[in-house]
């Protein structure tokens, strides 16, 4: 059993990637370096905040593209969208094949990581491979003293399509499969205990519970003591090798609607450059909802 480890760090360790070199492009960056790149006329940055934040005050030259873009309806948030949808999206952002991609995020919170998590999921999924997440979202842009623009930026439209590979994704029938024993597979709970013991579940989820089986790495295991910068990379390693998934075997990230979820895969993925790390994007609303079997955890 893998138990939800939590660990705290010291602010100074958040060293990233060098946004200049294409090569090492990602997987975060930071306030001093994304500067950089916008005073070099790149890359795109998208702002994923709700609804009014972004006319607030934004990033120099960010694109408006609220969260809800990404996600599923109401009753199931962790459903893909369509491909027809995300093309759409996509073009109007004028996103091509190729572009670096910045997601930024309020940075207010560990949980409010898992949109740009999500979003920076999606993107790759889509086939784009030069992607980042900016480390403390706007918060972190604000608190390292540089200045958030009301100008709102336009794009010019791509004419790029846009499909998504199941290389790091596991369907509904996918779980079934892991469940039944014909796919072997570690199945990883973001959640906190709360939710595995059922306690308390997602107001669109029919049952409490998780996935029969499945293991818990928490998503706040991954960040800078109780602040919403996720840590550097070397520390992620460090406690993937604790945490031990996703060391060869296929692990399957899950919580509630693919959110915390997609926190534990960056990390794993991304971040320890784990192998066969995979999201299961509907997680327990999609499950619970179809009918799947749960389990409570003491």
């Amino acid at each position: 059993m893998i138990h939800s480890i939590r660990t705290t760090f010291t602010a100074a360790a958040l060293a990233v990637l060098p946004l200049a070199a294409q090569a090492e492009f990602g997987p975060l960056v930071e306030p001093a370096e994304l500067r950089a790149a916008l005073d070099d006329g790149a890359p795109v940055v998208l702002d994923i905040r709700g609804e009014g934040a972004y006319e607030k005050g934004h990033v120099p030259g960010a694109l408006n593209a609220p969260y809800g873009l990404f996600r599923g309806p109401s009753d199931n948030p962790g459903e893909l969208v369509s491909e027809a949808h995300l093309t759409e999206v996509l073009r109007g952002l004028g996103i091509d094949a190729g572009d670096q991609v910045v997601v930024v995020h309020q940075g207010s919170n560990q949980t409010d990581f898992g949109a740009a998590a999500r979003v920076y999921w999606t993107l790759k999924s889509a086939g784009l491979d030069r992607i980042a997440i900016l480390n403390g979202g706007v918060r972190g842009w604000v608190a390292a003293d540089r200045d958030l623009s009301v100008e709102p930026a336009r794009a010019e439209p791509s004419k790029a399509t846009f499909t998504l590979s199941n290389d790091w994704m596991v369907s509904r029938d996918g779980v079934g499969a892991i469940l039944s024993g014909d796919r072997q597979a570690t199945l990883l709970d973001a959640r906190p205990d709360a939710f595995r013991t059922g306690e308390k579940k997602h107001p669109a989820a029919k049952k409490a519970g998780t996935l029969p089986g499945s293991e818990q790495v928490r998503y706040d295991n991954w960040f800078t003591g109780s602040g919403a910068e996720i840590a550097i990379a070397d520390r992620v390693k460090a406690l993937a090798d604790e945490a031990r998934p996703g060391t060869g075997e296929e692990t399957v990230s899950f919580c509630n609607t693919g959110h915390w979820a997609a926190i534990n895969w960056f990390a794993l993925s991304e971040m320890a450059g784990r192998e066969n790390v995979k999201l299961y994007p509907e997680s327990m609303v999609g499950w619970a909802n179809s009918g799947g079997a749960v389990d409570t955890v003491e």
